[in-house]
């Protein structure tokens, strides 16, 4: 059967409808796959389906359609299966990142206005205790926490909920929260119009099926990750495994070995990290060019990441560099960076089936998904995958929608060739004290291959010249630290070189840190969040600046005490 002929199977349908008929039509085939004590536990259709009947009836008894219902757990395949029995039951679902702050759970929580929290594995079980107690609490897989109930007690107390509805189009089914970069996150509705539209059409253009497989471990309170991975799943049966924990985790993805496989850039970055602190960069660039060795070299490194069998690799979240990017191409993994959103249930560009992605670029949009570029340079999009609004803010909603189109406060552009270009956040340009305009994301796509180096943020509002804050890699940390700091004093002159002047970079500010969501520094999905690391190191590099060349920060020292090289 034909990706075309399978669309038309599927499309505008709701995904509970087919869930229905998988339940009658296929259920002893396994959809769930959960790695505990180092064995594949499978769940299958059936399976499935009457552990959500048994949530949904739970949920009907206490709780009233459209009530909002929070999920705080990492991935596992009670997460789907809670997810989809508050589907059923009529009521919104509220995910919640398994890494997010007690502060930023709590304001989603009453925000929100949800009525029960499912509690599963957490990245800070301290944070989610301390919010826990605000509303009922049902512990599911790997829940550490005391919780008022546990999953396995409410299945085996609620029979199988009777009914099989399906809901009015414009009903909202989730609100999906922002990782919010810059302040609050921002409740993101979306009704089942944004599924039955969206969904169909990507898993056309990605061409998957049951034949295919899945691995599951972004959190799925990412809207990529929920869309890709669950909804993806539900509508062309595709089979989801999930790893045991972190610890396990390349193990478990080389046991699944994945068709289709989602990351984020940092983590494409650690991957390639992981085999330069192994191989050399050098010694790999020499592999690549032996005839024979070459096909070895790119097999048992596809291999040894478990990607061997993978035939779709997809980044997105943020803008991967272009030399990362190539670096994978070279070893035969031909990574395609998509590009979407919350807002528009990431509905935006891709490379489709069958054409081989551009670096540098997010590929062409999806079917019946327009995008412009406004006179400011903004991108703008507009498809029936839009979301309702803001949660709550109409205000911010009027912002960002107008004129039907989402505005994505993304600058960029589109090639003759009909595929977009992202050049930058609107809101990062800065301007120096030159009066000169700079773009960070340029600037930092220009170390993308330094190996030395893992997360890179340019920064100089009002400096007389830009400067970069980044910190060290897994082979920059085993390297002699003389050796590296001649090594990166070297990559910033020939950078410099080939910038013009206003741009190029006074100095490298080499953190003791990296940037993570325990520290604040990064969302959840890894994304940096400047406006924070800016305020963090600002005083550091005010102080240094004039100084040029390669500074550190000096281990445990507080922020702000760092020694001259």
């Amino acid at each position: 059967m034909t990706p075309e002929q399978k669309y038309r199977l599927v499309a505008g349908k709701q995904p509970l409808e087919l869930l229905y008929q998988r339940e009658r039509e296929q259920a002893g085939e396994v959809y769930l796959r959960q790695m505990v004590q180092r064995e594949w536990r499978e769940y299958t259709w059936g399976d499935v389906m009457d552990r959500v009947r048994r949530i949904a009836s739970f949920l009907r008894e206490r709780f009233e359609p459209g009530d909002r219902i929070a999920i705080h757990a990492k991935n596992c395949a009670d997460w789907i299966i809670v997810d989809i029995g508050i589907m059923l039951a009529g009521m919104v679902s509220v995910p919640l990142y398994p890494g997010q702050s007690a502060s930023s759970m709590e304001y989603v929580l009453e925000h929100s206005d949800s009525k029960l929290l499912f509690c599963g594995a957490s990245d800070d079980n301290s944070a989610l205790s301390q919010v826990a107690g605000r509303l009922p609490t049902v512990a599911i897989q790997r829940c550490e926490i005391e919780c008022d109930s546990t999953l396995e007690v409410l299945l085996e107390s609620h029979s199988p909920y009777p009914e099989s509805p399906l809901f009015p189009e414009d009903k909202v089914f989730t609100i999906m929260y922002t990782s919010g970069t810059t302040g609050n996150p921002k409740g993101v509705m979306h009704t089942w119009s944004a599924i039955t539209f969206a969904v169909p059409n990507m898993v056309r253009g990605y061409g998957y099926d049951e034949t295919d497989r899945f691995f599951s471990y972004l959190p799925l309170a990412h809207a990529a990750e929920r869309i890709v991975v669950e909804f993806h799943s539900l509508y062309s049966g595709t089979p989801v495994h999930f790893p045991e924990s972190m610890e396990t985790f390349l193990e478990d993805l080389q046991r699944a070995r994945p068709t289709m496989f989602f990351s984020v850039p940092r983590l494409w970055a650690k991957f390639k990290e992981g085999i330069d602190a192994k191989i050399s960069p050098s010694l790999q660039r020499t592999l690549l060019r032996i005839p024979g060795l070459n096909s070895w070299f790119k097999r048992k490194v596809q291999q040894g990441l478990g990607l061997d069998q993978a035939r779709m690799l997809v980044t997105g979240a943020s803008p991967i560099s272009v030399d990362l990017q190539k670096w994978y191409h070279r070893m035969g993994m031909m990574v395609a960076d998509g590009y979407g959103m919350t807002e528009n249930f990431i509905y935006g560009c891709n490379t489709h089936m069958g054409e081989t992605p551009v670096p540098g670029t997010v590929g062409k949009p999806f079917w019946d998904c327009q995008v412009k570029i406004s006179e400011e340079g903004e991108i703008l999009f507009k498809s029936d995958a839009l979301m309702k609004g803001y949660y709550l803010e109409p205000e911010k909603t009027a912002e960002v929608i107008r004129d039907g189109f989402y505005h994505t406060g993304d600058a960029g552009f589109i090639d003759d060739d009909g595929l977009l270009h992202i050049t930058g956040r609107l809101s990062d340009t800065f301007k120096t004290s030159k009066g000169k305009f700079v773009q960070p994301a340029t600037l930092e796509n220009r170390f993308g291959e330094v190996a030395l180096l893992g997360q890179v943020c340019v920064l100089g509002h009002g400096m007389d010249q830009p400067v970069m804050l980044a910190n060290l890699s897994e082979l920059g940390r085993k390297q002699d630290p003389d050796k590296v700091n001649a090594e990166l004093a070297q990559v910033l002159d020939t950078v410099n070189e080939q910038l013009p002047p206003h741009e190029r970079l006074r100095a490298i500010f080499v953190t003791a840190h990296d940037w993570t969501p325990q520290n604040d520094l990064a969302t959840p999905t890894l994304k940096i969040k400047r406006k924070l690391v800016e305020a963090r190191y600002r005083p550091w590099i005010e102080r240094y600046q004039q100084q040029g060349g390669v500074v550190w920060e000096q281990g445990e020292l507080a922020w702000g005490d760092v020694a001259e090289t």
